[in-house]
């Protein structure tokens, strides 16, 4: 058996230049002052006089602005010890990342053999927050507006008033906030496009506005009679600062936020809520996890648990398919503008807004402008990942949202899909971390895609939770919203939709009584709301969105779920029963089928109610599969699952890709859900692992390869999903080299098609799937849907593969 570190070594030279943008999401820069461990760091320049340029501390960084270019800067210490160097770029800015919270610094420049030094400043420690009178004195007016943060950063924010509203004076307004890196602090109306596209009218769109991935906050809100904030992250749009992902003066920007909007006098009960989906979902993890005093509730859509595990490197295989090509148009976004950036900052920093008057127009232009000086102080991403392809030790609790979601205390209404094209289906893993103290939460889980968390079944109910857990009031959808869903559906995702409810309580008056009394229902609402066959509730209109049925729990995992074993066996069989001894091989080799899914329009073709799947079987030789015989009754799981192997190769390490389906009694084959794994990432964590949900440690010293010419015991994580194996069907596995199934999901894959691997069957190696299924519980009287009528779930004819099952 080869070290940890070998395969570490071996990794790296696997990894591709360009896969390395995707660090920015994935991991901090491991400081280089570990080296002070080790030995003594030098002695810095006595100092000779002051410094021209700035340095303040962030939380856990430290910032310089106003060098000259090229200078040479040394960081130094409380005891007059040089902690790191750098250079000034271009516009005289640096940044020293991962610097101890609450020590003392100075930034020195040398001046022959003394130095020109800045005054003493203190790096930020992560929650110890700024008194209430900071947040106090801050005003935010109607539009854009430029704030600052506890560090110094300012930060664009735009206040978009509700609908009917001419001033904030015609509050107070009940409120929340959209906090975004896409462009969402663009101060124009995202309705005036959205409604042009309705109606016919087409033209272009409005580049100062927002896009339309911030439509919660920019377009729901308003018409929904709130008061929204959209606050642009650090390092993108006009905001300041240096882009860097899901770190800690990020995460704190949130905490700021909240508070500062919550002291405006316009804000109804001193108090806001967060919405927004996709990037706008994730931070409100975090953002909550911080627990700032006045924040209300948050509700996150369609997010990821863990940027490694979840999303970027699902079982230790690099996502170079969608995690790739998104943080590479983040990293544009973070661009200096005006030559790069996003749209609407390229606009602001040259010309500004043209609906604004002229001293207006000029001060957005050079706050703007300014705000672009940190903007090549990005993180190397190429270095980090070519030294982290493990999840490095105590680096990823600040950078993953489902470490920061046991700190969460506010209500909370979340809403995600199992087949997710874009985050992924393993963020209900992060479910049980919510503290068990905090009874106001509410979780919707449903098949489907990323867009389907704005879908009919559960808008009417997050609308509910809005307006009774920040704005204090009863729940009424306009007419207007009702009578243009299906309009909105067919502009969001080109598909049909079951109709709008209206709310539970909108007949009941507005007096607090009532809120109270409806408050007190809702909170009786299950803690678990699984939504069944979205995309089967419309007669005639195979993946309309909406769904059929739901099944309600108190928790997730769901409580008295039984974890079930079926044994891989002789000519692709599946059975409760250990079959006889035996062995199957099959070659690794992606090559055999299509990479993804869906071509060149993947994204919006994965929303469609048909889309275009190219869902390829099983290729001749180039994987196995096995296959229950015909289930005597309905069959609900819900959970992760596990595919215990006994995996021997003629490699020493080897990427797996399991693919869970349901065949039917018609011919035709239904997706369900995947699970991978990188064969040298196979060991788990006992603590967190169970008969059903092996979780993988993924750290560089619990790398193996696989030991030559043996069986080794291999637990292959397969995504959490909900789906009823109806009667009559079959319960099948497929395992084959990585890719294929997924619509913008692709794999770095070490795989070449060389690679030889054998699975043993019964006897003292049985191979099984363990799924978690749930005793007593059934489709409830709904039938199979037709084939493709599953949101997010394609399907084909039924091909046996080569070992017959």
């Amino acid at each position: 058996m080869k070290s940890g570190e070998m395969i570490y070594k071996q990794q790296v030279r696997n990894l591709t230049g360009l896969v390395a943008l995707i660090a920015l999401v994935l991991m901090p820069l491991i400081a280089t002052s570990a080296d002070a461990k080790t030995k003594r760091l030098p002695k810095a320049p006595p100092i000779a006089g002051k410094a021209k340029f700035k340095a303040r501390g962030n939380v856990g960084d430290a910032t310089v602005t106003g060098a000259k270019p090229g200078t040479r800067l040394l960081l130094v210490n409380a005891k007059g010890r040089i902690a790191k160097q750098g250079v000034a770029d271009r516009y005289g800015s640096k940044i020293f990342y991962d610097i101890k919270p609450g020590a003392v610094f100075t930034v020195r420049q040398r001046r022959g053999k003394k130095s020109l030094s800045t005054p003493r400043f203190r790096v930020l420690k992560p929650g110890a927050n700024p008194k209430q009178s900071f947040y106090d004195k801050k005003t935010l007016h109607k539009g854009l507006n430029y704030v600052t943060m506890r560090d110094g950063t300012e930060l664009a924010m735009t206040v978009r008033l509700p609908m009917g509203a001419d001033s904030l004076a015609d509050g107070p307004f009940p409120t929340f906030i959209e906090y975004s890196g896409y462009q969402t602090a663009a101060p124009h109306d995202l309705l005036g496009t959205i409604i042009a596209s309705l109606s016919g009218g087409g033209g272009d769109s409005d580049p100062l506005a927002p896009v339309t991935s911030t439509a919660v906050g920019a377009v729901v809100g308003p018409l929904l009679n709130f008061a929204v904030v959209s606050v642009q992250m650090r390092g993108s749009g006009c905001s300041g600062g240096a882009f860097d992902l899901f770190g800690w003066p990020t995460t704190y920007d949130g905490y700021d936020a909240v508070e500062t909007v919550a002291a405006q006098d316009w804000v109804k009960g001193d108090k806001v809520g967060m919405g927004g989906i996709s990037f706008s979902g994730i931070t409100q993890l975090f953002t909550a996890g911080t627990n700032p005093p006045h924040l209300a509730a948050v509700s996150p859509m369609s997010v990821t648990d863990d940027v490694y595990s979840g999303t970027g490197f699902p079982g230790g295989i690099f996502n170079s398919g969608f995690a790739y090509s998104w943080i590479t148009e983040r990293m544009e976004d973070a661009e200096p503008a005006p030559e790069g950036g996003q749209l609407w900052s390229k606009i602001m920093s040259t010309s500004g807004d043209p609906d604004s008057d002229t001293a207006t127009r000029e001060s957005d232009m050079q706050h703007c402008l300014d705000n672009q000086k940190l903007r090549l102080q990005t993180r190397d991403a190429n270095k980090l990942i070519k030294h982290n392809p493990f999840r490095t030790p105590g680096l990823f609790a600040k950078r993953s949202p489902g470490a920061w979601v046991k700190n969460i205390k506010v209500p909370i209404f979340w809403i995600g899909q199992f087949q997710d094209e874009q985050t992924g289906g393993h963020w209900p893993e992060a479910i049980a971390n919510l503290p068990k103290s905090n009874k106001k939460v509410w979780v919707t889980l449903q098949n489907g895609v990323h867009v389907d968390s704005l879908g009919p079944s559960t808008i009417t109910r997050w609308a509910e939770f809005m307006n009774l857990y920040v704005a204090d009031r009863i729940p009424v959808l306009p007419s207007f919203i009702l009578g243009l869903g299906g309009e909105l559906y067919k502009f969001l995702a080109d598909a049909g939709s079951t109709p709008i409810q209206q709310t539970r309580f909108a007949d009941m008056a507005d007096t607090p009584a009532n809120v109270a009394a409806a408050r007190a229902q809702f909170d009786q609402d299950p803690r678990i709301r699984v939504l069944m066959d979205n995309g089967a509730a419309v007669p005639g209109d195979p993946g309309a969105i909406g769904a059929k049925w739901e099944a309600d729990f108190n928790n997730w995992p769901v409580p008295g779920l039984k974890a079930t074993s079926w044994y891989l066996g002789k000519n692709g069989t599946l059975t409760n029963g250990k079959p006889a001894a035996g062995a199957v091989s099959y070659k690794s080799d992606p090559s055999a089928r299509p990479a993804k899914t869906l071509g060149e329009n993947a994204q919006g073709d994965s929303w469609l109610a048909q889309p275009p799947y190219n869902w390829q079987p099983v290729a001749a030789g180039k994987g196995l599969g096995f296959i229950t015989p015909a289930l005597g009754q309905d069959t609900f799981v819900a959970g992760p699952g596990s595919l215990d192997l006994y995996l021997k190769s003629n490699m020493r390490d080897t990427d797996l890709q399991v693919t869970v389906t349901e065949v039917r009694p018609d011919g035709k084959e239904t997706y369900v859900q995947n699970g991978w794994l990188r064969a040298s990432h196979r060991k788990v964590d006992p603590k967190k692992s169970k008969a059903y949900n092996p979780v993988q440690t993924q750290l560089k010293k619990d790398a193996a390869w696989l030991k030559k010419g043996k069986y080794n015991y291999t637990r292959v994580q397969i995504f959490p999903f909900a789906h009823v194996f109806r009667a009559g069907s079959k319960i099948r596995i497929n395992i084959q080299a990585p890719g294929g199934d997924r619509t913008i999901w692709d794999f770095d894959t070490i795989e070449k098609g060389k690679t030889r691997n054998t699975i043993g069957l019964g006897g003292a190696v049985p191979s099984k799937l363990v799924l978690p299924v749930v005793p007593g519980q059934t489709s409830e009287g709904n039938p199979l849907p037709p084939p493709t009528a599953l949101r997010g779930q394609p399907s084909r004819d039924y091909v046996p593969a080569s070992n017959g099952g």
